[in-house]
């Protein structure tokens, strides 16, 4: 062995009896201590929670898109046509518009008068594409 293994283990007591004095002038830990600050950590979460729940309700309840549009605009229904492209309903007072809305792009597809209440709104038969060829024959003899 060398002398240098030699005084690593000579100083391996005096190290140990050091720890164990830091150990010991360490204030202990109880059971009574830790689930405190456990409750204390959990209480600070919800609280954060809370206040995240609340700030999404605030911005949801008064949004600058609603206010800004007075109530004139609502959106009736939609559907997913294809993985970036929707067919959207609008009713704008007392009108319905048929929007396609794309990535960067809204385009009117048709306008109707709104239904009365209770009324059945007119389905075509023959399912969607019908009807969107149809819409889109109407908008080309328009030109």
């Amino acid at each position: 062995m060398s002398a240098l293994g030699r005084a690593c283990w000579s100083c391996l007591p005096v190290a140990i009896s050091s720890m164990t004095a830091a150990a010991a002038d360490a204030p202990a830990i109880t059971a009574t201590g830790s689930v405190t600050s456990l409750l204390q950590v959990v209480f600070a979460l919800l609280l954060v929670l809370a206040a995240i729940a609340l700030f999404a309700w605030f911005m949801r309840r008064f949004a600058a898109g609603q206010a800004a549009a007075g109530g004139l605009l609502k959106v009736v229904g939609g559907v997913m046509v294809g993985p970036r492209e929707r067919v959207v309903v609008v009713e704008v007072q007392d009108t319905w518009l048929l929007l396609g809305v794309a990535s960067g792009q809204v385009t009117l597809l048709h306008s109707m008068a709104r239904p009365q209440e209770g009324a059945q709104v007119p389905v075509q038969a023959g399912g969607f594409a019908r009807v969107l060829a149809q819409v889109r024959a109407a908008k080309g003899a328009k030109r």
